[in-house]
């Protein structure tokens, strides 16, 4: 299996019968083959299976193909729309709590990622409410107090005094 510049997998058929013959219920979207699919997807029985499509190189920096990615994310319509800055900062309960989020929020707009912050709200909040599980928190991304707002991780950055330079560099 190839990973192309973009990140996307790109299998030939081996490959995807090796993926699909370890787990079947495994959903194939955005997989994309090397090889013609055509014989794959007319042989599918099991419902719900997206049909494959070849691989064809992009004409797109990278930057341009993480914005359609990002423009075309499954999130609720209430998410798209919500201002997460606003949100974000009601969170914050003392003033360096909102000096430090309005800090970083400036820095998320500047690199356009509004619309993560929506997505990782979303995803949050549908974890909380599927009670999923997931990580206290590792890596650069402790060091964001506004993904501690969120939920992302549970590191109170202002507490152990970590500096945003860390994560937004």
């Amino acid at each position: 299996m190839k990973i192309d510049r973009y990140g996307q997998s790109i299998l030939n058929e081996s490959d995807l019968c090796h993926l699909f013959l370890n787990d079947p219920t495994k959903i194939f979207n955005n997989v994309v083959l090397v090889d013609s699919p055509i014989e794959f997807n007319e042989c599918l029985t099991i419902e719900n299976i997206p049909d494959l499509k070849v691989y064809t190189e992009l004409d797109l920096s990278v930057t341009q193909f993480d914005s359609i990615c990002q423009a075309t994310w499954f999130m609720p319509k209430e998410y798209y729309s919500m201002d997460i800055a606003k949100w974000v900062l009601e969170q914050c309960t003392s003033e360096p709590e909102l000096q430090r989020a309005g800090e970083e929020l400036i820095m998320f707009q500047e690199r356009d990622m509004f619309t993560l912050l929506q997505y990782l709200k979303y995803l949050v909040d549908v974890m909380r409410k599927n009670n999923i599980i997931w990580g206290v928190g590792r890596g650069s991304s402790v060091s964001s107090f506004v993904l501690f707002l969120i939920g992302i991780h549970r590191i109170n950055s202002l507490h152990y005094q970590l500096s945003i330079d860390e994560f937004l560099k």
